[in-house]
């Protein structure tokens, strides 16, 4: 049995005013980008790709940004401090979905990067930074996997096994 609630009606909100956007984007692209899609390299869809990740992983998980995930979630006082809980309904409650999301607000970021990214030419410094960022703390991350690794070789082979 199909569960109907107003929540549905939120989620299709955001979503037309997304296909909007993305139409607008398209209207402004074709008459004043500095690029076209079909004159990007494959370096260019590699940076737009890492500057996304970055996007996602910052506004999804990364402590800094919490504060922007939080205020589309409810505040209630209890003993021992104050709980967060998804709002029941509303557009706080899609909004909240979304940036729980990453592939929901994957596709908002990418559609964010490449309308800049083509739209200016200043658009490629930061998108050049965030891809160097994302590939950063990809090394970052196979280094603590390969430490992690090894402390664990290291530890199995004391004991013997």
């Amino acid at each position: 049995m199909l569960r109907i609630t107003d929540q549905y009606f939120w989620n299709f909100v955001f979503s037309v005013f997304f296909i909007v956007l993305v139409v607008m984007g398209m209207i402004i692209l074709d008459t004043e980008a500095h690029l076209t899609v079909t004159e990007l390299t494959t370096v260019d869809f590699i940076l737009i790709t890492l500057a996304t990740w970055l996007l996602v992983r910052l506004f999804v998980y990364d402590t800094v940004t919490k504060w922007v995930r939080e205020q589309f979630w409810d505040a209630r006082r209890t003993k021992s401090g104050v709980e967060l809980t998804k709002p029941k309904s509303g557009p706080r409650r899609t909004l909240a979905d979304l940036f729980s999301c990453p592939w929901c607000i994957g596709v908002w970021m990418a559609a964010t990067v490449t309308f800049f990214y083509l739209l200016t030419p200043l658009a490629y410094y930061p998108t050049l930074f965030l891809a160097i960022a994302a590939l950063a703390s990809y090394l970052q991350l196979l280094a603590n996997l390969t430490g992690y690794a090894a402390e664990h070789f290291k530890t199995k082979n004391e004991r013997g096994f």
